[in-house]
């Protein structure tokens, strides 16, 4: 999967975790240099307290448009420290899926949107 915003690659991995919908991908698969800190954060009753992070390409940033959970609850374990993208960062295949291999959801495959609900 790839992460891409204003026409830079993000993040690309071959070992993202989806839930609900949205790719987490591992925090070595990121390039930091397109991440500001933020001191917003969100709590969802089941995945626990997220970070977030604004993207920054070119001088132009996109305000909390990614997110992560540095200490998730037991339940969601398996995205502890991943990031997330949405607010127009498009996530998608970075290669065509060989024949007989899962493609994933179309809800996993579809690009986020400014008009997703937030990751809370």
């Amino acid at each position: 999967m790839r992460a891409m915003w204003n026409g830079e690659v993000i993040a690309e991995s071959d070992h993202t975790v989806v839930v609900e919908g949205s790719h987490y991908f591992p925090p070595e698969a990121v390039d930091r240099k397109y991440l500001r800190s933020s001191t917003t954060e969100s709590r969802c009753p089941w995945k626990g307290t997220a970070g977030y992070y604004s993207v920054v390409v070119a001088s132009e940033e996109n305000h909390d448009a990614a997110w992560y959970y540095p200490v998730p609850s037991p339940a969601a374990r398996k995205i502890a420290g991943r990031i997330a993208f949405w607010r127009g960062v498009t996530v998608e295949q970075a290669r065509p899926v060989p024949a007989g291999e899962p493609a994933g959801t179309p809800a996993a495959r579809r690009p986020a949107s400014e008009d997703d609900e937030a990751p809370a």
